[in-house]
Formats: C-alpha cells, sequence, structure tokens
C-alpha cells in the first residue's frame, strides 16, 4: 500500500488511487473477494456497507428514488438515473459493430453479445448455454418446475415474470398495442410485428424447397413439414397424425363432437369455421363455384366436384 505525499492512497495491485484510506480499503475487497456486509434476510453478502444498504431495500419493497416525469419508483439512485433516459430520449452507449445505441450500458453489453455468438453462462443440468445471466436464471426453472408469479384471479402460474404480466391482461382486457394503419389492438408486441405484415404483404420466411414465402416463421416451420413428410402431433384417442397442431385440434373435435361455429341464421353448426361459411352462402344464395362446362354454379366446392364428375 504505497502513501503519496497528496494524501493520495494507491493500491499495489492495479493502481487505482482514493482520497480516504477506508475508500482504499474497500476498494482491496474486490481484489480479495471479502464480503463481511452480510444481509440479516437472506444469504447475500457485499464487500461494501453502501451495496448492502441497498441490497436490504429489495426486500422492505421501499422505493426511495422517485421519476419527476412518471410514477416509477426505484429501490437505487443509479435505476433511477438510468430510467431517466428513457423520457429523453438520449442513447449515449453506441455499438463499434453497427449503428445500434442504447440508453443504458448494460443494454448495449448484452448487445455486443449478438455479435460475438458468445454465451458465458452455462446450464449445469444439461447443455444449455446463454448470453445473459437472466436468462439462465429463467431455464433453471424448467429444470426445477419453479413458478414464483402466482395469479391472484385464477389458478395460473407462471416462471417467467412477463409470461404472467401478459396473462394478467387477459382479466382486464388491456391490448396496450395498437397498429397505426387499422387502429387494432393487440395484447403482445410480436401480434402487432405479425399483423403489420398484413398491411405490407411483406413475406420475408422463405423456403429453401420450394418458391413457397410466408409472413411468419412459425408458418414457414410448419411448411417444412410438408416436405418431410414429418407429423408429430398425434391422438390420444386414436392413431391418426398431424403436421400441425390445428390438425389435430380440428381432429379432437370428431371425437368430442364439439361445434363451436354457431350460425345465426338457422339451428346449424359445424366443426370448422370454414365449413360454416360455406353454409352462410346458402342463406345468401352466393354461387361462387362455376362450373367451367356449362352455366351451372354452387356455393359449395364439393357441390361442383361432384357435378363435374357427372359431366365426365
Amino acid at each position: 500500500m504505497a502513501h503519496t505525499g497528496e494524501k493520495r492512497f494507491q493500491c499495489d495491485l492495479c493502481g487505482a488511487t482514493f482520497s480516504r484510506e477506508g475508500g482504499l480499503k474497500q476498494h482491496l475487497m474486490t481484489h480479495t473477494g471479502e464480503k463481511p456486509f452480510k444481509c440479516d434476510l437472506c444469504d447475500a453478502a457485499f464487500s461494501r456497507k453502501a451495496s448492502l444498504k441497498q441490497h436490504v431495500v429489495t426486500h422492505s419493497g421501499e422505493m426511495p428514488f422517485k421519476c419527476d416525469l412518471c410514477d416509477a419508483g426505484f429501490s437505487k439512485k443509479g435505476n433511477l438515473k438510468q430510467h431517466v433516459v428513457i423520457h429523453t430520449g438520449e442513447k449515449p452507449f453506441k455499438c463499434e459493430l453497427c449503428d445500434a445505441a442504447f440508453p443504458q450500458k448494460s443494454s448495449l453489453k448484452q448487445h455486443v453479445v449478438t455479435h460475438t455468438g458468445e454465451k458465458p453462462f452455462q446450464c449445469d443440468l444439461c447443455d444449455a448455454a446463454f448470453s445473459r445471466k437472466s436468462h439462465l436464471k429463467y431455464h433453471m426453472m424448467t429444470h426445477t418446475g419453479e413458478k414464483p408469479f402466482q395469479c391472484d384471479l385464477c389458478d395460473a402460474a407462471f416462471s417467467l415474470k412477463g409470461h404472467f404480466r401478459y396473462h394478467m391482461m387477459t382479466h382486464t382486457g388491456e391490448k396496450p398495442f395498437q397498429c397505426d394503419l387499422c387502429h387494432t389492438y393487440f395484447l403482445q408486441k410480436s401480434q402487432l410485428k405479425s399483423h403489420m405484415i398484413t398491411h405490407t404483404r411483406e413475406k420475408p420466411f422463405k423456403c429453401e424447397l420450394c418458391d413457397a414465402a410466408f409472413s411468419q416463421k412459425g408458418r414457414l416451420k410448419q411448411h417444412m413439414v410438408t416436405h418431410t413428410g414429418e407429423k408429430p402431433f398425434k391422438c390420444d384417442l386414436c392413431d391418426k397424425t398431424f403436421s400441425e397442431k390445428c390438425g389435430l385440434k380440428r381432429h379432437m373435435m370428431t371425437h368430442t363432437g364439439e361445434k363451436p361455429f354457431q350460425c345465426d341464421l338457422c339451428d346449424a353448426a359445424f366443426s370448422l369455421k370454414s365449413r360454416l361459411k360455406r353454409h352462410i352462402m346458402t342463406h345468401a344464395g352466393e354461387k361462387p363455384f362455376k362450373c367451367e362446362l356449362c352455366d351451372k354454379a354452387f356455393s359449395q366446392k364439393s357441390s361442383l366436384k361432384r357435378h363435374i364428375v357427372n359431366h365426365t
């Protein structure tokens, strides 16, 4: 430990200098790993008394640092400082590898991993690895089955806070994401993003085996099954299998007899929405299926098909 004539206390291990001996003493703990300040309410321990004081607030739920621009409150002054940037729109932390910029240093750090592909957080129970510590924490719940976020209005429980938050909106009816073009509201941001493609007609997900293209990644994934012939969705009541989950869902109605699609004009009910749609045409007198060999037209495709057989 070197003490300079200017009353600066210097660390012999890294060269850092401090105006007080107490500051140097606390700093040395970062080298030794010593954490003498222990929490009485949990197993957490800290190298600095101030860090322990901030931690204790997480148990009490106290939020002494309030935002002057909204109702947000924080247990740490640093968290409030980071939050305020959201209101100013400032993004001082810029990525050196692309044009991305972020309001918080931690967000930039997480972003840089997308360039390096680094996944330093390894699961001890399987081969999974993650770029963020929080992702590993959530992953561990798949092993333990832990679901700490309980709904007070029903029996649902969730391992992720984000999933719990979305679930609560199903009770409140809240749909915070609005389309600027047609003013439709959505529960999730991802749903709005998928919806926007219906306006642009964009189909960015292309099949490498044929010319098919899709607006959603999930639709492409379902389409790929048509090439492999895979049918992973199996009926528990019979031997039938299906390439898509929706196909299995429709099939299950043949066992249950469920017909959720009701006609508003008569007592008819159907297991498939498409069949209800065809049925409605019989009320409207609409006949969109026309025979190319004569002038006859039909309200249902199956009727046209039978008619063609009679021609041949």
